[in-house]
């Protein structure tokens, strides 16, 4: 399926807010952890615009030093830019608010998943809502659970997810509904969105999350 032609600008759009929100952290709220795993919010920073900067054959190269592993291959970005000041980083950022090469994959729905969910990484784990616009949650929502990086598809099988509030759902069986952002992260094996969501596949959710 050819993506819309306006995939991309939702992925620039969706660029653009993170890099606002970043040029208003203090350096504090840089170094403070998020809910990705080990990452505080420079390593999360790092990894989404980490890929934009690579030719194709420095981009083989770190598949092949990550040993094909994609948690490998996404430390060895976020290690390139260890020294990084958030000077930097922002720099960074806003360099690449285009997103190219392989964030570029799929008419941009890499670039817009991945870092719509990151995005969301850092403002959940700071405590800074947002209103995200819901023609990017609705497309992040319909490419995230066949998203190879994502690995949702053992974690959602035989379940029907369904949102409250776009009106979006996928697969079959036991309900897990709730708003479309906590279902997004949801997919992307995040425990901290598990109490806003409700039905009987979400206890089936939860601890496929923990195996």
């Amino acid at each position: 399926m050819t993506a819309p032609a306006d995939t991309k600008d939702l992925a620039r759009q969706e660029r653009a807010d993170l890099a606002d929100l970043l040029a208003t952290l203090t350096p504090e709220q840089w170094d403070a952890p998020t809910l990705c795993t080990q990452w505080r919010v420079r390593d999360v920073a790092a990894h989404v615009f980490s890929y934009d900067v690579l030719s194709t054959g420095a981009l083989i190269r770190r598949f092949l030093t990550g040993r094909l592993n994609g948690d490998r291959v996404n430390a060895l970005g976020v290690a390139a830019y260890a020294g990084s000041s958030t000077d930097e980083l922002l720099a960074l950022a806003k360099q690449h608010l285009q997103p190219r090469g392989l964030p570029a994959g799929f008419g941009g729905r890499i670039a817009l998943t991945d870092g719509l969910i990151h995005h969301q990484d850092v403002r959940r784990a700071l405590g800074i809502p947002r209103e995200i616009p819901a023609n990017r949650l609705r497309c992040a929502l319909q490419f995230a659970p066949t998203a190879p990086p994502i690995k949702a598809g053992k974690r959602i099988r035989g379940l029907r997810l369904a949102s409250t509030d776009l009106g979006w759902t996928t697969g079959s069986g036991p309900v897990v509904e709730g708003p479309a952002e906590a279902l997004l992260m949801a997919l992307a094996g995040r425990p901290a969105a598990l109490p806003e969501l409700s039905g009987p596949g979400v206890q089936t959710l939860a601890m496929r999350m923990v195996s």
